[in-house]
């Protein structure tokens, strides 16, 4: 199966110089010595209008990026803190609530190779806007009736988060190429917020009008960030079928890099889930009252969001990212083990620490999948096939946590498990963090 080619940049030229992203150099924009070059340094009264739209077009664009960033997350951390309240309602056990976002998470996986092949024919800017309608209307069904639109609702989520998580490298490769580490984190760091911000929110909207109405009203965000990014999408053309060759999965899985993105990825992604799912039912279990253990699942999201910011800048400037990720599994571990040992006591400390690696973590993942491919359409197919293994490899921790848990009765297993998973994490993250040495496509 072979992935078309995306969409390179834009070739309408925006402000400052611009940098081929194949060559990782920055073009000379400016025009040739001599008398035509007089009006550039002497503008007419009619560039300045066009370099007015081109600045308002930036700051638009990076907008719409940022707002559609602090939507990746929040259909999903907003059910941990109303977990209990649904499977009160809806008579769920602790493996079906912990099914809920196993279902999503099951879609990031599967569904990722459908948005290579959306991009190739929409173009990257009309897959993420079609990944934020489909996100609003997901979100948006499933509190409307009982388990089967809970679930469906859920999948649709899952569907369009899919779709955004891996056209979003791609994005930043083409819109920014030359700033690949600072967009990276940027929007990290707007994906951690966004779930932050759920996780804070839900329980007080719960409380006051129900489960329902709390999860729906994420749907909201969504459509601002859809109206935010369609003049971006719907400006121009945004698919280019010429030039390009196509990005086989079979060349990338020959790749042993590949394997280990994947690996990293997926590990990474299953520590994250199954806090992101259990979190705040360990802390109710352990004393705490509801609405703490959602502010305490916030501040770990919030944590995150130091993470993301730097560490995404510093480890795009190295040339080894292996310092990083040991020392992001490392904080990870220290999280878990917090959690563990002593959830009760000190807990905003072991969630400060889990969120710096988790956030870290997850930073570096998707810093690697852009550093590991030339262009945008590679990093897209990259991102497809790491994103895809990875994502299914995570689903499988909320709901195994949540089995562990129903059948040991306590949180001992479910976390020495989750600690396990952490070793086989850092262990990936050295593999996938070394200087890639082969040319590409071996």
């Amino acid at each position: 199966m072979t992935i078309p080619h995306v969409a390179g940049p834009d070739p309408e030229p925006g402000p400052g110089p611009r940098t081929d992203p194949d060559q990782g150099h920055e073009q000379d924009a400016a025009p040739p010595p001599g008398p035509a070059a007089e009006p550039a340094s002497l503008p007419g009264p009619a560039a300045t209008p066009a370099r007015a739209r081109a600045g308002g077009a930036w700051v638009l664009l990076v907008a719409g990026f940022v707002l559609a960033s602090l939507n990746m997350r929040p259909a999903l951390a907003g059910v941990s803190p109303l977990l209990a309240e649904i499977m009160a309602d809806l008579g769920l056990t602790a493996a079906a609530g912990g099914g809920i976002t196993t279902a999503m998470v099951v879609c990031l996986g599967l569904l990722a190779p459908v948005a290579p092949a959306l991009a190739t024919r929409t173009g990257l800017d009309r897959t993420l806007l079609i990944g934020l309608l489909v996100l609003a209307a997901g979100v948006a069904v499933r509190p409307l009736g009982g388990v089967a639109t809970l679930y469906a609702g859920s999948a649709v989520a899952g569907t369009a988060i899919a779709i955004m998580n891996v056209v979003m490298p791609g994005v930043v490769k083409q819109h920014f190429p030359d700033r690949v580490g600072l967009f990276t984190g940027i929007y990290v760091s707007g994906m951690v917020t966004g779930a932050a911000s759920a996780s804070a929110v839900m329980v007080p909207i719960e409380q006051r009008y129900g489960w329902r109405v709390a999860a729906g009203s994420m749907a909201v965000f969504a459509l601002a960030a859809a109206l935010l990014w369609a003049p971006q999408a719907l400006r121009r053309r945004a698919a280019s079928r010429a030039g390009g060759a196509h990005r086989p999965y079979a060349g990338l899985l020959r790749r042993r890099v590949t394997w280990y993105v994947m690996s990293f990825m997926g590990l990474q992604s299953l520590t994250f889930y199954v806090m992101l799912a259990w979190l705040p039912t360990i802390f109710r279990d352990a004393g705490l009252p509801a609405d703490q253990a959602g502010y305490l699942l916030a501040l770990t999201n919030l944590a995150q969001v130091a993470a993301t910011l730097t560490v995404p800048v510093r480890a795009g400037r190295a040339r080894s990212q292996v310092p990083h990720t040991v020392v992001a599994a490392l904080a990870t571990v220290a999280g878990y083990l917090g959690v563990l040992l002593a959830p009760a006591t000190l807990p905003w400390l072991w969630m400060i620490v889990l969120g710096l690696g988790q956030g870290a973590s997850i930073a570096l993942a998707l810093l690697i999948i852009a550093m590991r491919a030339p262009d945008p359409a590679s990093v897209t197919a990259l991102s497809a096939v790491a994103q895809s293994s990875g994502y299914l490899l995570a689903a499988l921790g909320p709901f195994l946590i949540g089995l562990l848990h129903q059948s040991s009765g306590g949180w001992t297993l479910p976390l020495v498990t989750g600690l396990a998973v952490c070793g086989a994490q850092l262990v990936a993250g050295v593999l996938a963090g070394r200087p890639q040495t082969a040319a590409p496509g071996r």
